[in-house]
């Protein structure tokens, strides 16, 4: 089931949203209070945000969770409707804007395209120079393949699904090694290292990061 976030100051909207998307997992949110922590924690698929918020424009929170790494696809709901709120909207960072008051129909149809579009787009991870094709399984680095062992690539995979989230070694162990009787701290290190090597071999790029006493974080 798709995951939701809705973030509606005016409660009767706010609930209105609710039943009509009640076929989803819904997260509402009066204001942004609480929404980054969340996106950090769980696997969002898509946001509907208000722009006209209590402590801030929605769409410079918007923004701001572009400049973290935060890649929800997000469709903006607001009684903003000129040209340049249209423009500005999508140029911090929406994928699709609907004015207030809206058809109900019409609202339920574009979550439905972005979910569809997102989850297709979603075979391919991005970050940086990095290109993931997840049907192929191909790596390419500054549109050149890499080269990666099977476990190498789950590994990438976790990382690039978890960009500037520290991941501890327990965490990679139980998500990359699963079942494997290989499965101890030194075996983490050592695959990191590997890794750390073929997409980085001169070091310039800094793509992980170890924590000390926590784990490695990706960026």
């Amino acid at each position: 089931m798709s995951k939701i976030v809705i973030v509606e100051d005016e409660e009767d909207i706010l609930e209105l949203l609710e039943f009509t998307l009640r076929e989803y997992e819904i997260f509402p949110f009066s204001d942004i209070k609480g929404v980054k922590e969340l996106l950090q924690q769980d696997e969002i698929d898509l946001i509907l945000m208000d722009r006209n918020l209590p402590s801030i424009e929605g769409s410079i929170f918007i923004s701001q969770l572009r400049e973290e790494g935060i890649n929800t696809p997000v469709i903006y709901i607001t009684a903003k409707d000129s040209t340049q709120d249209l423009l500005e909207g999508f140029e911090r960072g929406g994928d699709d804007y609907i004015t207030k008051p809206f058809n109900i129909d019409e609202l339920k149809a574009r979550v439905k395209a972005v979910l569809k579009r997102y989850k297709k787009e979603n075979k391919i991870l991005k970050h940086r120079d990095i290109v993931f094709n997840l049907d192929s399984r191909e790596v390419f680095i500054d549109n050149k393949e890499i080269q990666l062992t099977h476990l190498e690539k789950d590994l990438l995979v976790e990382f690039l699904k978890n960009i500037n989230k520290v991941l501890t070694r327990e965490y990679l162990l139980f998500a990359v090694w699963k079942d494997s009787f290989d499965k101890n701290e030194k075996t983490v290190n050592v695959a990191i290292k590997r890794l750390k090597e073929k997409i980085d071999p001169l070091n310039e790029k800094k793509y992980i990061k170890a924590i000390r006493g926590e784990g490695y974080i990706f960026c």
